[in-house]
């Protein structure tokens, strides 16, 4: 029998249970009829493993007219299976159970064998003649040929189900394409539960059914079995059943068809699922170009520029209110603020919840920015594209569908969160700057200082209107005190005031580098949460998934 090495239990369940796993980590992201056949061997092998491991089910499989039934009578020393020229004989399987029949009867219903069709072999006239075969379940299969559609697909069933299958040939139809074609090149990863026997081997010589043998023995390595034991056999020649029945009492003393059933079916569903898994994710898989690509597109979508422009400008209109004349500073606040215009920087410092971790229950309202126009919104498609384009670079095609849907998956929401982001993004100018204070104290004085010195003046012109005695006015130099104030106020304001719009202008490209800087952030983070984040998902399920795979195919 091929695959002398045990297989350990607790291994191969570990392998099937990172099976299980590595499709609950792919199952969102890969095509569902690339993990069918994935799918069908946890929870099949799941349920087999749960059963009976004191039994081991042996299918016969054959064409028409290979002399299954005859070989399963034989085996079985009783005429259980009918045996007729007319064709198809075995339209349904048919079980012989070597020991008692009622331990068996859960597995042979998992199988799907009739009750009917349930036979024990062992009896009390038997004696210890059976013993060496307690625990084989043997069932005689339909045949793979038959002119009946349902015969064939109840083979297939069955074939995904036995333990170990013994494939019954003749010598006319040893070489048949579709038993090689559909059926034993399919089973190449199964050698160790798969016997060959050359039937009816009575018909031919010694001579002939040697080359026969030699000849079915390359199929069989044409097929990937070449490991696959070869008998010959004959169910009328007793003698010729013993190399056979050999084989089976060992296996059933082995306790492992089953388990290397199973292995052999999670080598051959591993390795398609191989292809699906290449070299490990990169540890920065979308590095920081393509990032700020998508937040160069992002933050044009979202009008980043024109509110740093209009940061830029509200700096310039709260300077002038507060560093102006202070006779035109009612003129400049009945002007709009930029930023309040737009819907933003609406909030004061004072209304920030007082305790740290106080929860705001603020509403933000939506900006007045007008909405991204089409080359914007192409823009963003084609940045969100790179981002999964560069994710996927070192993967496998399939996974790249599943990357650009991940991309994709909050697009809708963007808009609506960039918006937001907007909103909420502290500009930096809720705070006046402590010199727009003393630069507006300063004004303040110079135009006290010119009114002094105008209601001094008209204060001399009424005394001498009245003809009482003439203040004492003191002078500086040539020019009177009254007059000095009053000009020297006022000149000194336009003069701070020419002084000052430089300083604003400096502050005001600051505000809006500052404003940008931030609003860039924040349009940064909602790029990486929207669009980043559930890429990196995808990723890590990738990851995951190639560290099962390595544990199933270990």
């Amino acid at each position: 029998m091929a695959g002398d090495d045990r297989v350990d239990a607790e291994r191969l369940v570990l392998r099937l249970e990172a099976l299980g796993r590595f499709l609950r980590l792919v199952d969102p992201y890969l095509p569902d009829s690339s993990l069918v056949a994935a799918h069908t061997l946890v929870e099949r092998a799941g349920n087999r493993l749960s059963l009976s491991r004191d039994h081991t089910v042996v299918a016969l499989a054959g064409s028409t007219g290979s002399g299954k039934s005859s070989l399963f009578n034989a085996l079985a020393r009783l005429k259980l299976s009918p045996v007729g020229v007319r064709r198809p004989t075995t339209g349904v399987a048919h079980a012989c159970v070597w020991g008692p029949l009622e331990p068996a009867n859960r597995l042979l219903d998992w199988v799907g064998v009739l009750p009917r069709h349930r036979f024990m072999r062992e009896s009390a006239l038997d004696g210890d003649d059976e013993a060496a075969m307690r625990g084989l379940v043997l069932l005689d299969l339909p045949d793979f040929d038959s002119v009946e559609r349902g015969h064939r697909l109840e083979v297939d069933r069955l074939l995904g189900l036995v333990d170990l299958i013994v494939w019954v040939v003749d010598p006319q139809k040893y070489g048949d394409r579709i038993l090689h074609q559909a059926y034993l090149s399919q089973f190449r990863s199964h050698a160790a539960v798969t016997v060959v026997v050359l039937n009816q081997a009575d018909r031919l010589s010694t001579q002939d059914t040697e080359l026969v043998l030699e000849d079915l023995k390359r199929l069989l390595s044409e097929d990937g079995l070449a490991e696959a034991p070869v008998l010959a056999t004959s169910a009328k020649q007793p003698g010729m059943l013993n190399e056979l029945r050999g084989s089976l009492e060992t296996t059933v003393a082995e306790r492992q068809a089953a388990l290397r059933r199973v292995t052999g079916d999670l080598d051959a569903v591993s390795e398609p699922l191989t292809a699906m898994i290449g070299p490990p994710a990169a540890e920065d898989e979308v590095d920081r170009a393509t990032v700020r690509q998508l937040t160069d597109a992002l933050a044009a979508s979202a009008g980043v520029g024109a509110v740093a422009d209009a940061s830029a400008a509200a700096y310039r209109h709260r300077a002038a209110a507060a560093t102006g004349w202070p006779l035109t500073r009612g003129l400049r606040r009945l002007r709009p603020d930029p930023l309040r215009r737009l819907h933003l920087d609406t909030k004061s410092a004072d209304t920030e919840p007082a305790e740290t971790g106080a929860v705001s229950t603020d509403i933000v309202p939506r900006t007045s920015l007008p909405e991204a126009d089409a080359a914007q919104k192409s823009a963003v498609g084609l940045a969100v594209r790179a981002v999964s384009s560069r994710a996927a670079a070192p993967l496998p095609e399939v996974w790249k569908p599943a990357l650009a849907d991940a991309a994709r998956s909050r697009s809708a929401d963007l808009p609506d969160a960039l918006d937001r982001a907007i909103g909420t993004t502290d500009l930096g100018l809720k705070k006046a700057p402590l010199w727009w204070r003393a630069v507006g104290a300063l004004h303040w004085l110079l135009l006290a200082a010119a009114v002094f010195g105008l209601g001094w003046l008209v204060a001399g012109y009424v005394i001498r209107i009245l003809g009482l005695p003439e203040l004492d006015n003191p002078t500086v130099g040539d020019v009177p005190m009254p007059g000095l104030l009053l000009v020297g106020g006022l000149l000194l304001g336009v003069l701070l005031s020419l002084i000052m719009r430089p300083a604003v202008e400096w502050g005001a490209r600051r505000a809006r580098k500052r404003a940008e800087r931030r609003l860039r952030a924040s349009v940064n983070e909602v790029g990486r949460e929207y669009v980043v984040a559930p890429v990196r998902e995808v990723l890590n399920a990738y990851a995951q998934a190639r560290e099962a795979l390595s544990t199933v195919r270990s």
